[in-house]
């Protein structure tokens, strides 16, 4: 039997990260792991809250007894314990808050390759695909996501009080209640709705919102606005199996699979022929294989492979 983790040893663990953030010695790789940390248990973030308002009443007390918060001659850091156990016995006195603003944001990315899932605050879930980096920010009146780049798949937990809104460069998606993903692309967005109904615009565009349906596609221009949806239910279901590490073809041209499979690897494809490229392919793929991708639509082709560094080259057979 796993023995459930203590509400003290949540608070002491939430102080820990609060003086280190403060501090700055959070580095990226420990700002995953404290992600994931505030993600393994609803306590946690509740403990975080706290430990944050703490840290601020602390930093309003030394200043009104004349402690700045930084010296202005040593460089000596304050000691740690010290820290800790001021920020801890001020825990307590702060049971009762529940919001401190800068907590209600968070950034989150993945490298080439990675693919995440995200609880958000809210009960929304994230899936976060290969190279995407995205902010969300949780407001009294709004839920707001910003996507830098990349592609991220969206199950919105629902609020009428609080609409869910992506932003992506001008244009914008926004939903209730529902399911979707969106595409950063060159001069727009693909937007793909699984369930229920978004509606989307560009801000550049003054146009009014489309409304999408579960099943349909829509690509959302920066300077044109969203054109008509498509419905394509099987082609958003093959799109999305990234979710789960694959690629679902079902007659791409071998090209734009290869262009795919380039998102998810260091180890490029490179295909030297231009008809070769133009060939269609059936089958499904894991993200994280290219060589064996290559390798198979190579024999269907007659075509080719050699491995040159981290080049996968596909050539022509002779």
């Amino acid at each position: 039997m796993i023995e459930r983790e203590s509400a003290a040893d949540i608070e002491a663990q939430a102080v820990r990260w609060v003086v280190r953030a403060d501090q700055g010695e959070v580095t990226e790789a420990e700002r995953t792991e404290l992600d994931a940390w505030l993600a393994g248990d609803p306590r946690r973030q509740g403990a975080y809250v706290r430990a944050e308002a703490a840290w601020t009443m602390l930093d309003r007390a030394r200043a009104l007894n004349g402690d700045p918060a930084t010296p202005t001659v040593s460089t000596r850091r304050p000691d740690r314990r010290g820290l800790l156990a001021g920020v801890g016995a001020a825990v307590a006195a702060c049971a009762a808050v529940i919001v401190v603003p800068r907590l209600l944001s968070a950034r989150y990315g993945t490298a080439v390759g990675e693919i995440r899932r995200v609880p958000l605050s809210d009960g929304s879930m994230a899936a976060i695909n290969t190279d995407t980096v995205l902010d969300v920010a949780m407001r009294s009146d709004l839920r707001q996501v910003r996507l830098d780049k990349g592609e991220a798949w969206f199950q919105v937990a629902k609020d009428p009080e609080r609409p869910f809104v992506v932003k992506s460069g001008p244009v914008r998606v926004r939903a209730v209640g529902t399911a979707f993903s969106v595409r950063r692309r060159e001069g727009g967005c693909e937007v793909l709705v699984t369930e229920g109904v978004v509606e989307t615009w560009s801000s550049d565009a003054g146009d009014a919102p489309r409304r999408v349906a579960a099943g349909e596609r829509i690509f959302v221009s920066d300077e044109a606005g969203p054109a008509t949806p498509a419905v394509a239910p099987i082609d958003i279901t093959r799109d999305l199996a990234w979710r789960d590490g694959q690629i679902v073809l079902d007659g791409e041209d071998f090209g734009a699979a290869a262009a795919d499979f380039n998102r998810y690897n260091d180890r490029k494809i490179v295909i030297t022929d231009e008809k070769l490229a133009d060939e269609k392919l059936v089958g499904w793929f894991r993200t994280n294989e290219p060589e064996s991708f290559a390798r198979a639509a190579a024999a269907s082709f007659g075509a080719r492979v050699s491995v040159r560094g981290e080049v996968i080259l596909v050539e022509a057979g002779e």
